[in-house]
């Protein structure tokens, strides 16, 4: 059985998800931008621009996921110590 919150903890948690889901997507638009950017120097075609919108969507995925986790392990590891 966990010990009862007060409810500065549950406001700490509140603002640190809210930050984590933040700067994830500000992370994942960094990622989904840097793996377009070849598209302002050069034509690679349907197929090419294809291929690079769907890496790029990959890249946004995996970056906001481990910003994510990142913020969130950090944030229970110092409340744990």
């Amino acid at each position: 059985m966990s010990p009862t919150r007060s409810q500065a903890e549950r406001d700490a948690m509140t603002v640190e998800i809210g930050f984590a889901l933040l700067t994830g997507v500000f992370v994942a638009a960094l990622a989904f931008g840097a793996v377009l950017s070849p598209l302002l120097f050069t034509d690679p075609g349907r197929t090419g621009t294809g291929v690079l919108l769907v890496a790029a969507g990959g890249a946004a995925g995996v970056a906001f996921v481990w910003r994510v986790v990142r913020v969130l392990r950090r944030f229970t590891g110092r409340r744990a110590g």
